[in-house]
């Protein structure tokens, strides 16, 4: 006979064994499911092109862009969460000081700022310094260089291009000489002198191009930074496969930077204050892939191998989303969220006005503009999606006027009385040859191969033969750089929200290297653009902004298409998302989470 305590604890003993097996089999199930629902604190962007170089002076395109931002820091930034778009101090301790009626800058620079790891600095840290801004100034102005950023300070800033002229190519000459207009009196204060005033200045200093340089990694890297991180931002470049894989790192050291706190009624609504005065970055890396195709990114995305789709081509929109304009159910299912996006980007086909057949004869870029059936052209490439342009200056900013018509509509005899005025008509009874000009692709994906037939066939229903030059994204690009396009698919993202940075893409003063690639230059114009630049946004600088574009609109080098809208995919994993076209530096403000 068992004793009666043992008899009574056994079975509680079996109940708390088959408890404590029951409980801890539970534990692991929930962690594997928690291991399921988990993963990297990573986020994962595809490329649509590859990168075309990531030094600052040069990194342009929007592509190269993705990755500079990330890592290079500028003086001052967009805030995240404002609209109308607000500037704000990155590397910089607080707005500058203008004196001298706005054409003195007095900024000063913040503490303690660390630069990533990197050889050249044989495994001292490197805090920023004032000085190193001044180097970036003068790479954009040294002829090796060969910046397509000049154009932006270029007889803006006092003394640079008196500094590119008597450097030249010497490396020596380089570091000796001095730029009239920045002077550092101190490790943390900056002083630029401009020219004139320039409102917009300090917008330029949000600009990559101004991102700080240290001299010892100038002559350590004999000013080539093609593949080189020295930069100051919240990631680094733990891997670089320009081909394929480009990968960044949280850096640990980054500096006690914060979420906004504030922002517009849109991020209240749509929860973007979760984060609120919370240390950035969240992230722990991101990763940067090359896709050439969409229907390779859009495997990648639906497989959760990718956060974001923020290209959707404008045929495949009416896949994903509804006629309602609202996300399919398939994709509710998937979790994937979805928003429409306004953008400061937008497209016109151009002309080379420096070439002798489309350049030097108006009527034939009459002929050209009457000839080509936009509303058509916008139905067949965005599907209805593309606004209709109806100025030189896209909505949001000054100078746009949702009234203004322009001229020129689809008219097929309107612009055989232009091609007969240009003396180019082609009459089949004298047997003359037709005229043949030459149209560059941006790229030589289908959309752009497509778009470029259809100029090809609505200019030959006018006797004008096209002649379709097929490129890569990087190709046209340094035939831009080189002037060496004819005729071509024009289109710009606003650098800052003011009608200048419209404008000066057609200014004298910035023929390639700079944005000028049209070689427009018009006397009366270059007037009216110099004395807008120097005015406030008031009605006046309105008046006078209509009439430079009554002058662009007669002489032509742009036929304006459409404005360009966003229709963005993101997984719901990736939190704070807020697409822009001019906040660059957002992934610091993004997290995964699961």
């Amino acid at each position: 006979m068992k004793p009666p305590l043992l008899s009574s604890v056994l079975p509680l003993v079996m109940i708390l064994f088959v408890n404590s097996i029951m409980i801890s089999l539970m534990i692991s199930l929930s962690s594997c499911d928690f291991m399921k629902k988990s993963g990297p604190n990573i986020a994962r962007i595809s490329l649509e092109s590859k990168i075309t170089s990531l030094d600052p002076a040069n990194a342009y395109d929007l592509v190269s862009g993705n990755i500079v931002y990330q890592i290079y820091e500028t003086l001052y930034e967009y805030h995240y969460l404002k609209r109308p778009y607000t500037i704000q101090p990155l590397l910089a301790e607080a707005l500058p000081i203008i004196e001298d009626k706005g054409k003195k800058y007095i900024i000063k620079i913040k503490k303690n700022v660390l630069y990533h790891n990197n050889a050249c600095f044989k495994g001292e840290k490197r805090f920023l310094k004032a000085q190193d801004f001044v180097t970036e100034f003068k790479r954009l102005a040294f002829a090796p260089t060969n910046s397509n950023g000049m154009w932006s300070f270029s007889g803006v800033v006092k003394g640079l291009k008196e500094f590119r002229e008597l450097a030249k190519n010497d490396f020596d000459l380089f570091k000796k000489l001095n730029i009239e207009g920045i002077k550092t009196p101190d490790d943390y204060t900056l002083v630029i002198e401009l020219t004139e005033a320039l409102p917009q200045f300090t917008f330029l200093l949000a600009m990559s191009h101004a991102a700080p340089i240290p001299l010892e990694a100038f002559d350590c890297y004999r000013n080539d930074f093609q593949d080189q991180d020295l930069g100051t931002g919240p990631f680094f470049i733990k891997e670089l496969n320009k081909e394929g894989m480009i990968k960044l790192e949280r850096f640990k050291d980054y500096r006690n930077e914060y979420y906004p706190t504030t922002g517009d009624r849109w991020s209240h609504d749509h929860d973007l204050l979760r984060d609120a005065g919370k240390k950035i970055p969240f992230l722990d890396g991101i990763e940067f892939s090359y896709t050439k195709d969409f229907k390779s990114r859009w495997d990648l995305f639906i497989d959760k191998k990718i956060d974001i789709i923020d290209n959707i081509p404008k045929d495949q929109i009416n896949t994903y989303i509804t006629p309602s304009g609202d996300l399919g159910p398939e994709l509710i299912n998937k979790h994937i969220n979805f928003m429409v996006s306004p953008s400061l980007i937008y497209w016109w086909l151009a002309f080379n006005m420096n070439d002798p057949i489309v350049g030097k004869n108006k009527n034939l870029r009459y002929a050209i503009a009457y000839a080509i059936d936009i509303d058509k052209l916008i139905k067949l490439f965005t599907h209805n999606i593309g606004q209709r342009a109806n100025s030189i200056y896209p909505p949001s900013i000054v100078g746009y006027d949702p009234r203004k018509q322009l001229n020129f509509t689809y008219n097929l005899d309107v612009a055989k009385k232009y091609l007969k005025l240009a003396g180019a008509g082609h009459d089949y009874n004298e047997k003359k040859p037709p005229l043949t000009i030459t149209f560059d692709t941006r790229g030589n994906d289908t959309k752009n191969i497509l778009q470029a037939e259809f100029i090809k066939a609505e200019l030959k229903k006018i006797g004008i033969e096209v002649n379709i030059q097929l490129n890569s994204f990087s190709e046209f690009l340094e035939k831009a750089r080189k002037g060496k396009l004819q005729f071509w698919q024009g289109g710009w993202a606003l650098d800052f929200p003011d009608p200048i940075n419209v404008l000066q893409l057609l200014s004298s003063k910035n023929f390639p290297p700079g944005p000028n690639n049209y070689f427009y230059n018009n006397k009366k114009f270059e007037e009216l653009f110099n004395k807008a630049s120097k005015m406030e946004n008031d009605q006046e600088k309105f008046i006078l902004l209509r009439d430079i574009e009554n002058i662009v609109l007669e002489d032509l080098p742009w036929i304006m298409t459409y404005y360009d809208r966003r229709y963005v995919l993101y997984n719901h994993t990736l939190k704070n998302y807020r697409h822009s076209d001019l906040v660059y530096n957002y992934l610091k403000y993004v997290k995964i989470a699961y």
